[in-house]
Protein backbone atom coordinates (compact mmCIF):
# COMPACT_ATOMS: atom_id res chain seq x y z
CA UNK A 1 0.00 0.00 0.00
CA UNK A 2 1.32 3.41 -0.68
CA UNK A 3 2.46 5.74 1.92
CA UNK A 4 -0.01 9.03 1.98
CA UNK A 5 1.94 12.19 3.02
CA UNK A 6 -0.74 14.75 4.54
CA UNK A 7 0.99 18.28 3.81
CA UNK A 8 -0.19 21.38 6.65
CA UNK A 9 -1.00 24.87 4.99
CA UNK A 10 -0.42 27.21 7.65
CA UNK A 11 -1.94 30.82 7.44
CA UNK A 12 1.15 32.38 9.15
CA UNK A 13 4.82 31.22 10.79
CA UNK A 14 2.88 32.08 14.15
CA UNK A 15 -0.15 29.83 13.71
CA UNK A 16 2.73 27.04 12.45
CA UNK A 17 4.66 27.70 15.77
CA UNK A 18 1.70 27.28 18.32
CA UNK A 19 1.04 24.21 15.61
CA UNK A 20 4.52 22.66 16.37
CA UNK A 21 4.27 23.92 20.03
CA UNK A 22 0.71 21.89 20.29
CA UNK A 23 2.13 18.50 18.73
CA UNK A 24 5.64 18.52 20.00
CA UNK A 25 5.22 14.61 21.33
CA UNK A 26 3.38 13.40 18.59
CA UNK A 27 5.75 14.84 16.24
CA UNK A 28 8.96 13.15 18.18
CA UNK A 29 7.59 10.38 17.97
CA UNK A 30 6.72 9.71 14.67
CA UNK A 31 10.39 11.09 14.33
CA UNK A 32 12.00 8.27 16.67
CA UNK A 33 9.70 5.96 14.84
CA UNK A 34 11.02 6.88 11.46
CA UNK A 35 14.56 6.67 12.37
CA UNK A 36 14.01 3.56 14.50
CA UNK A 37 12.45 2.11 10.63
CA UNK A 38 15.72 3.66 8.53
CA UNK A 39 13.33 6.41 6.81
CA UNK A 40 14.85 9.39 7.41
CA UNK A 41 16.75 11.43 4.98
CA UNK A 42 17.59 15.04 4.01
CA UNK A 43 14.92 16.17 1.73
CA UNK A 44 12.92 13.17 1.90
CA UNK A 45 9.40 14.52 1.72
CA UNK A 46 10.62 17.22 -0.68
CA UNK A 47 11.64 14.56 -2.74
CA UNK A 48 8.43 11.90 -1.88
CA UNK A 49 6.33 15.45 -2.98
CA UNK A 50 7.97 14.95 -5.91
CA UNK A 51 8.73 19.35 -5.86
CA UNK A 52 10.07 20.53 -9.16
CA UNK A 53 13.17 22.06 -8.84
CA UNK A 54 14.78 25.47 -10.37
CA UNK A 55 17.37 27.03 -11.24
CA UNK A 56 18.78 30.74 -11.41
CA UNK A 57 21.31 32.58 -11.51
CA UNK A 58 21.43 35.39 -9.38
CA UNK A 59 23.93 38.32 -9.04
CA UNK A 60 26.89 37.64 -5.97
CA UNK A 61 25.63 40.77 -4.46
CA UNK A 62 22.03 39.73 -4.29
CA UNK A 63 22.74 36.26 -2.86
CA UNK A 64 24.97 38.00 -0.04
CA UNK A 65 21.90 40.43 1.08
CA UNK A 66 19.98 37.34 0.92
CA UNK A 67 22.22 35.48 3.41
CA UNK A 68 22.36 38.67 5.42
CA UNK A 69 18.53 38.90 5.38
CA UNK A 70 18.15 35.22 5.73
CA UNK A 71 20.56 34.91 9.06
CA UNK A 72 18.83 38.39 10.83
CA UNK A 73 14.98 36.31 10.70
CA UNK A 74 16.93 32.75 12.03
CA UNK A 75 16.30 31.52 8.15
CA UNK A 76 19.02 29.68 5.45
CA UNK A 77 19.04 32.21 2.71
CA UNK A 78 17.71 29.75 0.06
CA UNK A 79 14.61 29.36 1.86
CA UNK A 80 14.28 32.76 2.80
CA UNK A 81 14.69 33.65 -0.89
CA UNK A 82 11.89 30.77 -1.60
CA UNK A 83 9.56 32.83 0.93
CA UNK A 84 10.79 36.16 -1.17
CA UNK A 85 9.77 35.22 -4.30
CA UNK A 86 6.63 33.43 -3.35
CA UNK A 87 5.62 36.74 -1.30
CA UNK A 88 6.36 38.71 -4.67
CA UNK A 89 4.61 36.47 -6.83
CA UNK A 90 1.36 36.63 -4.95
CA UNK A 91 1.35 40.69 -4.58
CA UNK A 92 2.19 40.72 -8.07
CA UNK A 93 -1.05 38.67 -8.46
CA UNK A 94 -3.21 40.46 -6.33
CA UNK A 95 -1.98 43.80 -8.00
CA UNK A 96 -3.22 42.07 -11.54
CA UNK A 97 -6.66 41.10 -10.28
CA UNK A 98 -7.02 44.32 -8.84
CA UNK A 99 -6.03 45.88 -12.18
CA UNK A 100 -8.41 43.53 -14.06
CA UNK A 101 -11.03 44.27 -11.64
CA UNK A 102 -10.65 48.40 -11.86
CA UNK A 103 -11.03 47.84 -15.66
CA UNK A 104 -14.02 45.95 -15.96
CA UNK A 105 -15.45 48.36 -13.60
CA UNK A 106 -14.45 51.27 -15.86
Amino acid sequence: MPETRTFLNFKSEAEEAAWWDTHEDESMAAFEQAATEGHLGRGTTARKASLPTTTIRLDPADIVLARVQAEKKGLKYQTYLKMVIHEALLKEAEASKASMEHAAAG
